[in-house]
């Protein structure tokens, strides 16, 4: 297939409610959508970063210069057969692994389309819904995230992830877990900790937790494998992995027991599959991690999640968790009697970006090349 053009879309979302982390509160959701033309079909990926380099060094406007300025123009124009064949004109350009996925996505979509099969089957995934959970951001008091807890749970949620930071860990997990003694829960530090916490950690252990993502450093994996081993409950590392090395370096290094898969942190869909066939290897279950992502990053995901080492119920939730109106239909659903998400079964990513949808909330767009 020869890539005719891209697009790429700045847009900004408002979010359901607003969601905070230990490094901040986000109310609108930004991100950029990158379109793919080739023989009369587009693929979508998205880059789901920031308009701050908090969670990671990548930020809305480095993307977009890195995208427009280096990546794109690499692509137009070239005939692609495989995703592998376009990411190798990437080599050049260091890090920046969130712009590339995007791209790259945006390519696997397209291919996909092009054979005529849905993503997670050019995948090789296995599955027809994966299991999912939801994600709660820090409440200004217990009582209140106790009645999100609620919330979600009657609305059929089985997995909750608490987020935490220093002075709200022990209390309000604590609190849930007496309410709801079978939950799956886990609690997200977001990188708030360091080993100075190990007391803290050896703490939690009574909770009965799934997992403790990313307590420490967020490029930090041999004082994970420190605190690892002085606690029962399995570490789950996030910002850590950037790419496939950094895999290795922590099933080496016992730094955890478990990875959360962000596609778009560890550069796209072909590091995805090296790093989940890596773990599979090593016995280290992994779960699909959420970005608040639209519906075309939020369809990644869930074909990604239908790979057989896919374990753990991921963080990639209903549309209406994050949106009122997403960019994309149809939209994603939970399964209350199990927990789960549909697969969808058209080819590609098996939604459609809604333009006139899109158009409401850009910020900006580029066309590469310009007519």
């Amino acid at each position: 297939m020869k890539i005719e053009r891209l697009e790429i879309h700045h847009i900004v979302q408002p979010l359901v409610q607003p969601f905070r982390t230990s490094f901040g509160t986000e109310s609108n959701r930004p991100c950029l959508l990158v379109a793919v033309y080739s023989d009369g079909l587009v693929g979508w990926g998205e880059c789901p970063t920031s308009d701050s380099p908090c969670y990671s060094s990548e930020t809305i406007t480095t993307a977009w210069h890195v995208l427009t300025e280096f990546l794109a123009p690499q692509v137009v124009g070239q005939t692609v057969t495989t995703p592998a064949e376009m990411t190798a004109h990437f080599c050049h350009v260091r890090g920046h692994e969130m712009a590339k996925a995007s791209l790259e996505n945006a390519l696997w979509d397209l291919l996909a389309q092009a054979r005529g099969v849905p993503l997670s089957q050019l995948l090789g995934g296995q599955r027809e819904r994966v299991e999912v959970g939801v994600s709660i951001g820090i409440q200004p008091t217990v009582a209140q995230l106790l009645a999100r807890v609620e919330e979600f749970v009657t609305q059929g949620y089985q997995r909750v992830k608490l987020k935490i930071e220093s002075g709200w860990e022990i209390e309000p997990l604590t609190a849930v877990r007496e309410r709801y003694p079978t939950l799956k829960l886990m609690a997200d530090a977001n990188s708030a900790f360091t080993l100075a916490d190990v007391a803290l950690f050896k703490e939690l252990d009574a909770l009965n937790l799934l997992m403790i993502e990313q307590p420490l450093h967020y490029d930090d994996i041999f004082d994970h494998a420190k605190l690892q081993a002085q606690i029962n409950t399995p570490i789950c590392l996030d910002e850590s992995i950037h790419s496939p090395n950094h895999a290795r370096h922590a099933i080496e290094m016992k730094a955890c027991r478990i990875i959360n898969m962000k596609v778009a942190r560890v550069g796209g869909l072909s590091n995805a599959l090296t790093i989940h066939e890596m773990c599979l290897a090593a016995g280290m279950p992994m779960w699909c991690g959420g970005m608040l992502e639209t519906g075309v990053g939020r369809a990644t995901n869930i074909h990604l999640a239908t790979l057989p080492n896919f374990t753990l119920p991921g963080d990639i939730s209903a549309t209406s968790r994050y949106y009122a109106e997403d960019i994309a239909e149809p939209p994603f659903y939970l399964n209350t009697a199990d927990s789960t998400l549909t697969v969808p079964t058209k080819p590609g990513i098996g939604v459609e970006v809604q333009m006139a949808r899109v158009q409401k909330v850009r910020e900006r767009v580029i066309i590469i090349p310009k007519n």
